[in-house]
């Protein structure tokens, strides 16, 4: 049994909100250079410029790589032979909070009709209890310029592949130049309508796979022919054109009743930011 106290979870949760916020994912950052070695369009190439340069800026001077530092949503894998010295879900929000002020981050969460002053609580918590001793955090911060982008569809058990990549491809396309392209797509088939929508943004964790000379016949295929279709749509960075539309597409299924489809699509920006530690 492993014994762990409020107080760590706080510390620990308040310094991967500065990582997340500060310093992009490796595989992000790969995946923008490989981006930009592969790019043509003399636009594009400036951008994706750029942002690799914002990016490394921000992890040289511990600055947020966004000024939309996003809502903090905290992934948690429970061991079943941990045990926690406190209130997990306390810890959390207070890790939270002293991390966004420490890093002066910006304060964006509002209650939702009567849109008062922001704060920086609470956090959105999904908790997974899974075997071990183990406790995995990991922060994702969700800009809603992307987010606002989501999409769900609960499609005919009966539908056909090719009608559920047209309804991805399509979200990606009406969300534009809008949600700072170029886009990771994290995408959830399967379980309920709620439940499609908690894959989509799960499957953003994933490492982007940006070698595909290796392809399964299955989940993989499809990430890489919904990639390139994306790719075809001429957005680019920022909006102004370009072969680099999207940079990963990253998919998530899970069993579901026999007379449904759901479907859910959840876009990243650029800056697709989350950092993990496991105690």
């Amino acid at each position: 049994m492993k014994i762990i106290k409020e107080e760590k979870i706080k510390e620990i949760v308040s310094k991967l909100c500065i990582q997340a916020n500060t310093i992009l994912r490796k595989d992000v950052f790969f995946a923008l250079k490989t981006a930009l070695n592969k790019e043509k369009n003399k636009r594009a190439k400036k951008i994706l410029e750029a942002i690799i340069k914002n990016a490394l800026i921000a992890k040289r001077k511990n600055l947020a790589i966004c000024q939309d530092t996003g809502i903090p949503c905290v992934f948690v894998e429970l061991g079943k032979d941990v045990k926690i010295i406190g209130d997990l879900k306390s810890a959390i929000t207070k890790g939270v909070e002293l991390g966004y002020k420490k890093g002066y981050l910006r304060n964006s969460i509002v209650e939702p009709l009567l849109r008062e002053k922001p704060g920086y609580k609470p956090p959105i918590i999904h908790i997974d209890i899974v075997g071990g001793d183990k406790l995995t955090l990991t922060v994702l911060p969700k800009g809603f310029g992307c987010e606002n982008k989501t999409q769900l569809k609960m499609f005919r058990p009966t539908e056909k592949i090719e009608e559920i990549k047209k309804f991805i491809v399509e979200v990606v396309k009406s969300a534009g130049p809008d949600a700072c392209p170029p886009f990771i797509v994290g995408v959830g088939i399967g379980g309920t309508a709620d439940y499609a929508c908690f894959l989509a943004k799960k499957a953003l964790l994933k490492k982007i796979n940006t070698q595909y000379s290796i392809l399964n016949t299955g989940i993989s295929k499809l990430e890489y022919d919904l990639l390139s279709e994306i790719n075809k749509l001429n957005i680019g960075p920022m909006g102004l054109g370009g072969k680099t539309t999207c940079l990963g597409v990253n998919i998530l299924t899970y069993p579901t009743h026999i007379a449904g489809l759901p479907v859910a699509v959840n876009i990243s920006c650029h800056a697709l930011r989350s950092a993990t530690v496991t105690l």
